[in-house]
């Protein structure tokens, strides 16, 4: 069976840019760039299955995530932080990858290889431990200038799939929303997607109404 030709396709941070000689064993190879910048060799068998999916840079990028550091850090929630938002952008074995790595999200060089620099910018910028890294542009990659410290609660709006409502010119999610006037969020999402009226989406369910405990 003649082999796969895998010219012009992409396998992680590799593009297939032409065909190279059989190993020693006869089977296929291919030669790659890789996205940094440097060409590679690999087995067919190893780019279809996955295996391989960059030059080696992608393995020293999450080795942090296996390897313990040298300045004493790795137990701090710091460290922790900054291993999750590698593993999300890099490891593809990550349950988030798809919505960080998988749309494209990075972390900047400043920081993907320098736990210190992140952990400096973090005291400089209001990091506490109640508090969690968020981007300010929820497309953009981990850098300082895309980057502080927010409140789950902060951070949940600040999503791509937040519902947004506005009440009387005042803009608000719509879990915010909730939160102030004691109705859950479901039943507002309701009510906004049946065309309710503005004056009527945050009033108390009347229960006498029949409609209404329908949709509760």
């Amino acid at each position: 069976m003649a082999p796969r030709n895998l010219l012009g396709n992409v396998f992680g941070r590799l593009t297939v840019i032409s065909k190279a000689s059989n190993n020693i064993h006869g089977k296929a190879q291919w030669l790659c760039k890789c996205e940094c910048g440097k060409v590679k060799i690999v087995l067919a068998d190893s780019l279809i299955s996955g295996k391989t999916r960059s030059c080696g840079c992608l393995q020293k990028e999450i080795a942090p995530l296996n390897n313990p550091p040298k300045h004493g850090m790795s137990r701090t929630r710091l460290w922790t932080i900054w291993c999750g938002m590698k593993s999300r952008c890099y490891y593809p074995k990550n349950i988030a990858y798809k919505d960080y790595g998988g749309r494209g999200i990075k972390v900047c060089d400043e920081w993907l290889h320098d736990f210190l620099s992140f952990f400096k910018w973090s005291m400089k910028n209001g990091y506490a431990e109640n508090l969690t890294i968020d981007r300010i542009n929820y497309d953009g990659n981990y850098a300082p200038s895309n980057c502080k410290w927010s409140t789950y609660e902060e951070q949940e709006n600040n999503r791509r799939d937040t519902v947004f409502l506005t009440i009387s010119g005042i803009k608000l999610p719509v879990s915010e929303w909730a939160r102030k006037v004691g109705i859950s969020a479901a039943t507002l999402r309701w009510r906004i997607d049946n065309g309710w009226k503005e004056n009527e989406i945050l009033m108390r369910p009347n229960l006498n109404n029949k409609n209404i405990r329908r949709q509760m």
